[in-house]
């Protein structure tokens, strides 16, 4: 760890690192129900200290959580490390039904995160599925990015089987309509740089 440390460091330029995401959600083995969030927490400030003690200071600490699932996902606050180790903090989120929207998607998770840190948001992982209008769902996640005010966000481009959770998520093999909206809507999002 000392090594990567000293290698990140010595890289110079800024460097986003984040790891255990999503750890309020089930399906990984360092998350709800599989650790006790304390263990958590702890491992997050140590590695964070550990870059700083070694001079690693271009680094932005990006704590990532998945969208609040009621039923399905841990409380959040209980795996917040603190504002001391965390730059930014990142939402997973995806539309997978025709109802979705911006709001029912991430709105109750911004406003948790709200109560216990004022950290810049990133929409850290997210995407439209195929089977519903994804023109009106990629214009939706535009606009709430910016009527949230989120650093912006990062589309999970990947291909996937096995589900509602696991897709073809790619822009570049959706409709010609599916890409314009993303493309005017990256074109349009005047994005809000992060306070330092």
């Amino acid at each position: 760890l000392r090594s990567y440390a000293d290698s990140v460091r010595d890289f110079g330029d800024a460097v986003v690192i984040g790891f255990g995401h999503e750890m309020n959600a089930p399906w990984y083995s360092w998350g709800y129900g599989h650790v006790a969030p304390q263990t958590f927490t702890a491992a997050w400030r140590h590695i964070v200290t550990l870059f700083r003690s070694e001079g690693a200071y271009n680094v932005t600490w990006l704590w990532t959580v998945n969208a609040d699932e009621p039923g399905t996902t841990g409380p959040i606050t209980s795996w917040w490390p603190g504002d001391k180790y965390v730059s930014w903090v990142g939402i997973d989120g995806f539309y997978t039904r025709p109802s979705d929207t911006f709001n029912k998607i991430f709105g109750a998770t911004i406003k948790q995160i709200g109560v216990f840190s004022n950290k810049p948001i990133l929409i850290s992982e997210t995407a439209v599925s195929p089977r519903v209008n994804r023109y009106a769902a990629i214009s939706n996640l535009f606009h709430g990015v910016h009527s949230s005010k989120a650093l912006g966000l990062m589309w999970f481009d990947i291909t996937q089987h096995g589900g509602i959770t696991h897709q073809d998520w790619r822009i570049e093999n959706a409709t010609p309509l599916a890409e314009q909206a993303f493309q005017l809507g990256a074109h349009n999002l005047h994005l809000v740089p992060p306070k330092s």
